[in-house]
């Protein structure tokens, strides 16, 4: 028994990926290999902007954190589905169940909240450029950085805690292959009408209103270049917001598809198989596109392989 008889669950069971048997040290190999990617690549992105002082603006410093960001939301479900993998089992405890919930829907949420930040940012730099130092100060970037960490621990902790005084009856068993919240929800034998009500307006504060933001910076970039067309103006915006863009497409397009497309009972695979674009694909992606894509990141990993070091 656990929390008093409230919950005669004392752990859970992940299904995992709808992979079949004798694949599965094909797709252990892949998914280690796509979570070592992840972290070394963030890791790489943090390192050069901490040693290179080209890199020191406010646009590498959101995006230093978005790295330590995927870095750790990727770590909150990968570890745990690559060791079920590997010991063929399926078993989580009910503890550490409702710790993958919080973290997985705190580093979400601050996924959501820098992005919007960094489109601010590429806003400022072309719509006011000759106000972009005064404007993206130090300390407005220190106080969108710590209100973006406040408002994901808030937001998740309350899901977390409505989740804690749910009963679960019964059923234990989650198609997933990391604990769900909207998962979790369902399976509960208590009444969830108050946690589907937060999960609506905690969702609309933290994914929809800052997805809004981004779209709205957008397209004031977009009005700007065109009052003002010309070729050179469109490749510098491209250059500037190009790498921020696909990193958007990615994180929104990946949550569209699976909390605001509903899928039937009989195709979960389809949440479960988007979900590993949104946990890992998406972030093993972002160093390379901000690698490939972007001019004064090539320049310094270029210097500091000259150099030999990476030492400060």
């Amino acid at each position: 028994m656990r929390r008093d008889n409230q919950s005669s669950v004392s752990e859970f069971l992940l299904l995992g990926l709808p992979i079949q048997p004798e694949q599965q040290g094909m797709y252990y190999a892949l998914f280690l290999g796509m979570y070592l990617t992840t972290v070394l690549g963030n890791l790489l992105i943090i390192l050069l902007i901490r040693l290179d002082s080209c890199l020191h603006t406010p646009m590498y410093f959101f995006l230093s954190h978005l790295a330590l960001t995927d870095i750790s939301f990727s770590s909150v479900t990968a570890p745990k589905m690559l060791m079920n993998m590997l010991m063929q089992t399926q078993s989580i405890s009910y503890a550490g169940c409702i710790s993958q919930v919080y973290f997985f829907l705190f580093f979400a949420d601050l996924d959501s909240f820098l992005l919007t930040s960094m489109a601010y940012d590429r806003y400022v730099a072309i719509c006011h450029p000759l106000h972009y130092t005064t404007i993206m100060s130090q300390n407005l970037c220190f106080l969108l950085v710590i209100g973006s960490w406040v408002l994901s621990f808030a937001g998740a902790l309350v899901h977390t805690l409505l989740l804690a005084r749910l009963s679960f009856c019964g059923d234990n068993t989650i198609h997933h292959f990391f604990c769900d919240l909207s998962a979790l929800v369902k399976l509960s034998s208590s009444d969830t009408t108050i946690n589907e009500l937060v999960i609506f307006i905690v969702g609309s504060m933290v994914i929809t209103l800052p997805f809004m933001c981004v779209l709205v910076s957008y397209g004031h970039i977009g009005a700007t270049i065109l009052r003002r067309p010309s070729i050179k103006g469109i490749c510098k915006a491209l250059s500037t917001c190009g790498s921020h863009l696909s990193v958007v497409s990615l994180y929104y397009g990946a949550i569209i598809g699976l909390y605001f497309v509903p899928s039937s009972n009989s195709n979960k695979d389809k949440d479960v198989i988007v979900s590993v674009l949104y946990t890992l694909v998406t972030p093993m992606l972002n160093p390379f596109i901000y690698s490939l894509r972007n001019r004064e990141m090539k320049g310094a990993l270029r210097n500091r392989l000259r150099r030999g070091t990476f030492s400060g």
